[in-house]
């Protein structure tokens, strides 16, 4: 996907990028491939797969999910790695205010240079686990979105995610071709968290690769336990 199919498909999807948000993903891919010179940010380097497979795939989520297009959501991204979702999502939805969680030092630093380098406002990079932050009183249950990509299966998701959720929120999470099996199992966890899937799309990208967004809504407090200590939710999913 060049850049021109990037942004034409998402004309169609009902966004239009300003010369200046053009520019900004411009200066993302620039940064990631530099980056990645010196550490693992991803596998994917070739522009017009970044363009696809990164920048459109995280996209996805403002197309399926057109409610974060409107005043000023505040959305998390949990494993943020080198930015996806989160990112390509600030640049297209100047109106979303985003929290990135990363635990890993060099990663956060990049980040926070993509933030800087494009002069990203409203963007807030923590530093550390997700299990910890979790019980952090001051994010907890206090965000309209969460999401994540690439970060664990459904079960294990739900306890990274669900807790920074405010009651009447969602959880938006982006799946490939095992999203259904991973949502049945992941059935009670989400149950358990406080979280209740309002409903699902299965759609594949251009290049045919499926995908599926499901949009799971807030519909309990999380009870005080979850997140357990970190690393208990990947070994002793709910």
């Amino acid at each position: 996907m060049d850049q021109e199919a990037f942004l034409k498909t998402l004309e169609e999807a009902g966004l239009t990028l300003s010369d200046q948000q053009i520019e900004q993903f411009d200066r993302y891919f620039s940064l990631l491939v530099e980056t990645n010179k010196e550490f693992n940010l991803t596998a994917i380097t070739d522009h017009d797969e970044v363009y696809l497979k990164h920048f459109y795939d995280s996209l996805t989520l403002a197309i399926y999910q057109p409610a974060l297009r409107v005043a000023e959501p505040t959305l998390i991204d949990i494993g943020s790695g080198a930015g996806f979702p989160a990112i390509p999502l600030k640049i297209a939805l100047p109106n979303l205010k985003v929290t990135l969680v990363e635990s890993l030092n060099k990663r956060v630093n990049f980040l926070k240079t993509v933030v800087t380098d494009l002069g990203l406002e409203n963007v807030m990079v923590l530093h550390g686990r997700a299990e910890d932050f979790g019980q952090d009183q001051k994010i907890r249950e206090s965000f309209d979105y969460a999401t994540a990509r690439a970060v664990a299966r459904t079960a294990v998701l739900a306890e990274y995610t669900l807790p920074f959720v405010k009651l009447g929120g969602q959880l938006l999470v982006m799946k490939g071709s095992a999203g259904e099996d991973e949502l049945k199992a992941g059935k009670k966890a989400l149950q358990t968290l406080g979280g209740q899937l309002k409903e699902s799309f299965t759609f594949t990208l251009p290049n045919q690769d499926p995908r599926m967004i499901q949009i799971i809504d807030k519909v309990q407090k999380t009870p005080k336990k979850y997140p357990r200590q970190a690393g208990t939710p990947s070994k002793k999913p709910l």
